[in-house]
């Protein structure tokens, strides 16, 4: 009986560790220019196909893609989906203007790397994007938040834009992210994360 209650115990753990750090993400009056910003960013559909200054960023890119790789096998061990989730973790972050890094440790926090997770107050994907954002930067097609460039898309434009309104603290702006701000909790799961991702 010890023995199940026990299992019982480390099973509730490992499911709840992940939702204490779930935050309620708020719904935040923007500016038209904002808004309208934000929806131009998420609207293009190109596909993620990066574009190299010189061989010398080529080769730093393939470094970093075999690198990030190999460390992230075993929560996405498909070859092809591996490739395709980094590459797109990339082109999404580099043109958000992020640290691929540190968008992987907040997928890390967000996610554990989960495609079809869903939170406790709904947030959707990887990036554990909320629903509303659909209404007020999308199309209102909730189930694109599933999609992996979407998601992305759609999280590392929301960080962004949080980033410029803490002008540039990246410790607030993972705090609103997480609808958690002025709180450390979430800002340091992820920050510590990053270093898995460096």
């Amino acid at each position: 009986m010890n023995a199940l209650l026990r299992w019982l115990a480390a099973v509730v753990l490992v499911v709840a560790a992940p939702l204490a750090l779930a935050g309620n993400q708020k719904e935040e009056a923007l500016a038209d220019s904002v808004r309208l910003a934000l929806s131009n960013a998420i609207k293009d559909a190109t596909p993620p196909t990066p574009s190299f200054r010189n061989p010398s960023d080529q080769a730093r890119y393939q470094n970093w893609l075999e690198t990030m790789s190999y460390r992230l096998k075993r929560k996405l061990p498909d070859d092809q989906t591996r490739t395709e989730f980094l590459a797109t973790v990339w082109y999404e972050a580099r043109r958000a203007g992020l640290d691929p890094g540190m968008v992987l440790g907040l997928i890390q926090v967000e996610s554990a790397y989960r495609k079809y997770a869903v939170s406790i107050v709904g947030a959707r994907g990887y990036m554990q994007v909320m629903p509303f954002w659909t209404n007020v930067i999308g199309d209102r097609n909730r189930r694109a938040l599933f999609d992996m460039q979407t998601n992305l898309r759609y999280g590392c434009a929301i960080l962004r834009m949080y980033l410029d309104m803490e002008a540039g603290n990246l410790y607030l702006a993972l705090g609103r992210y997480n609808g958690s701000r002025g709180k450390p909790e979430y800002p340091n799961a992820v920050l510590a994360a990053w270093n898995n991702w460096k």
